[in-house]
């Protein structure tokens, strides 16, 4: 577990930083002379960079370890925020965003192949990964507020410049406080005929790790709902500081990303959740989630502010209910590869989402289009084999 805590530490200090870049980026880029549709094509192109770093995660974080990405993923991302903050043209800003988005593509697999390795089973695995989520969200809870308080004060420049530092510093006191864990030893078939593996100490893997090795034992259309979440996200970070409210000021750009991120805390905050299936807790995420978007595309009585508080406790329970439900049907020497195939997927949408957005938000509510595709995403799971590989727990003899 004192791995858990410094690797929470660490990560609540990354996820401070780079969540205070949110409400800011988008006025950086407009003061750069960027137009609304370069700006959603410079986000999405973050998104779709992430592509060939998680490919590569996945392999190497199952082969190498956790600690060695983390590290090197915050160092890299930390200098690019200095050469950010020296920018004079959008198109020298889309060019560092995108190497951002494949060095920090190796951050969120090794973080959560690390903690899923932690857990013994599906319960502890699933309060793990719904303390990731809580850390995520906590530092995702002040720091929109605070970065644009900070360029407030300081200027784009200086503040891109102290967040890249503070960035190079964690990532350099992870390389002293990250323990990395011995790599888990392959199972060893019962007899030579069958493809069934057995573990010690009363453990067996469940067959449903044998459905699909690729994947994990996860059906492949599963991944459309990491897919559509993102892009779902792509689009709200996207808006956010596009709508009236936002260009107000900095600061009220920044507090409307923190109350979505209040909302997933509130939720995250909720212990008893993680002993219900992932699979239902997936659905019903998704589903709220869906439902909230549809509210702001058809501009629905209730104020902004509580809107994105339902879209943020729609989110504290979804994605730690797919992380869990991604490490409960894996073998643990697959565990890499699985959150990279998930990262993936995230990035297709993160990509997919400010792009469309930035193409059709005058002839059409972008928050629709977040509708329906997570819409799409959720009949992907109707047929029983994904309640099946969701719900099937280790089988103690």
């Amino acid at each position: 577990m004192k791995t858990a805590i410094w690797l929470y530490l660490f990560m609540f200090v990354a996820f401070f930083d780079l969540h205070a870049q949110y409400p800011i980026l988008t006025p950086f880029a407009i003061s750069l002379g960027a137009a609304p549709t370069f700006i959603g094509w410079m986000m999405g192109m973050y998104s779709l960079t992430h592509l060939p770093g998680n490919l590569l995660a996945g392999y190497w974080v199952d082969r190498y370890g956790s600690k060695l990405f983390i590290c090197l993923s915050l160092l890299f991302a930390g200098v690019l925020l200095l050469y950010q903050a020296k920018v004079a043209d959008p198109w020298h800003l889309l060019l560092i965003r995108s190497i951002s988005g494949f060095v920090l593509a190796f951050l969120s697999p090794a973080c959560l192949a690390m903690l899923a390795k932690l857990g013994s089973n599906r319960i502890q695995q699933g309060k793990l990964m719904a303390g990731n989520g809580f850390v995520h969200t906590l530092a995702s809870v002040v720091s929109p507020a605070a970065g644009a308080l900070l360029v407030a004060k300081v200027g784009f420049a200086l503040a891109f410049s102290l967040l890249g530092w503070a960035l190079i510093g964690i990532g350099a006191s992870a390389l002293f406080f990250i323990r990395d864990l011995p790599k888990p030893k392959r199972a060893v078939a019962s007899d030579g005929l069958s493809g069934h593996h057995h573990h010690g100490h009363g453990m067996k893997a469940p067959a449903v790790l044998t459905d699909n090795p690729a994947a994990g034992g996860i059906p492949w259309l599963f991944y459309g709902v990491p897919l559509g979440l993102a892009c779902s996200q792509g689009i709200l970070f996207f808006e956010l500081p596009l709508m009236k409210a936002s260009q107000q000021s900095l600061l009220t750009s920044g507090l409307l990303f923190s109350m979505v991120s209040l909302g997933a805390l509130c939720t995250l905050s909720l212990l008893f959740l993680h002993k219900y299936s992932p699979f239902s807790r997936t659905v019903f995420g998704a589903f709220a989630l869906a439902m909230a978007f549809f509210g702001l595309a058809v501009d629905w009585p209730l104020p902004l502010m509580f809107s994105l508080l339902l879209i943020g406790m729609a989110k504290g329970i979804v994605f730690p209910a797919m992380a869990t439900l991604l490490a409960s049907v894996s073998s643990a020497s697959r565990y890499g590869r699985v959150f990279s195939f998930m990262a993936i997927s995230s990035s297709l949408g993160a990509f997919i989402g400010p792009v469309v957005a930035g193409q059709l938000r005058h002839s059409l509510s972008p928050y629709f289009i977040a509708f329906i595709i997570l819409m799409l995403a959720l009949t992907l799971l109707v047929p029983g084999k994904f309640r099946t590989a969701g719900d099937v727990p280790p089988v103690v003899e």
